[in-house]
């Protein structure tokens, strides 16, 4: 009896990943080997070329994707765990309280707000311009904005405390009395660090690197406004295909590509957690 409760449960999260999801992922594989009709639009007869163009022609994009995602979550796991510790070092709680609220109060301004505030500060008459041309280390503005540095930095201005926050409740969980006995057993800190702390708060790095790579690579909106030409993503590759006389079908074969890319670390992810 409580077996069958337990499934009519699962039903309405079954029904809504159904339709929302399956349905639509389905629906978007058939689209990819259609060939483009008029418009756009997919019609008969099936063709793989579409799945061919995104590795041959786009794969400079789909490389640049996957690079700039990879960049964006190594910065941001090389500052977000020192932070994280350096929270969980602190021996008053209402300053690890006061610290975290640091880390999420961005989340209370749209994300689309702060990446227009990054185009004020980067710009050629832009904040950080005038700065440096008062103080007249530059003779020229700088070209900071439509770059490939833009795009990581808004990514990882976006993006670190999906990070931070992940690693910070495996460190609030880990015993430091382990760091007193290697202490005690003569280990020095790069010892305690490689072989202790890091091992034992792995399923929090392994949860912050999924959760800033996988947006990273699809984002769209950094890229859009803060890389021009020059830190073109596949997200804005697809979102491209999808408008006006585009070619569905081949944003479509894109957006398969890319879910095959989402779904390797979830995968990697659920293996290594399951080991920890």
């Amino acid at each position: 009896m409580r077996k069958n409760n337990d499934a009519l449960l699962a039903v309405p999260a079954l029904l809504w990943l159904a339709v929302f999801f399956i349905v639509p992922s389905l629906l978007v594989v058939a689209v990819s080997v259609m060939t483009r009709g008029l418009g756009g639009n997919p019609e008969l007869p099936l063709t793989l070329t579409h799945y061919q163009r995104t590795f041959t022609v786009f794969g400079v994009v789909l490389q640049r994707s996957l690079w700039i995602a990879f960049l964006t979550m190594t910065i941001c796991l090389l500052v977000g765990y020192p932070l994280a510790l350096f929270i969980r070092t602190r021996k008053t709680t209402g300053v690890r309280r006061f610290a975290l609220f640091l880390i999420i109060l961005p989340f209370w301004t749209n994300f689309l707000v702060r990446t227009y505030a990054w185009q004020m500060l980067l710009g050629r008459e832009g904040i950080i311009n005038s700065f440096v041309l008062s103080l007249r280390l530059v003779q020229q503005p700088l070209e900071l904005l439509n770059t490939e540095f833009a795009v990581m930095l808004g990514l990882v201005y976006g993006f670190l405390p999906f990070m931070v926050l992940p690693i910070y409740a495996s460190v609030e969980r880990f015993d430091f009395r382990y760091v007193e006995a290697a202490y005690d057993l003569g280990a020095n800190k790069w010892h305690v660090f490689w072989r202790i702390m890091l091992p034992m708060t792995l399923p929090g790095v392994l949860a912050g690197c999924v959760l800033v790579f996988i947006p990273s690579i699809g984002s769209f909106v950094t890229p859009d406004l803060l890389g021009g030409t020059q830190g073109l993503m596949i997200g804005n590759l697809i979102n491209a295909q999808f408008k006006g006389v585009g070619n569905m079908p081949l944003g479509a074969a894109m957006s398969v590509v890319m879910m095959i890319l989402v779904l390797i670390p979830l995968v990697f992810y659920v293996r290594a957690g399951g080991e920890h």
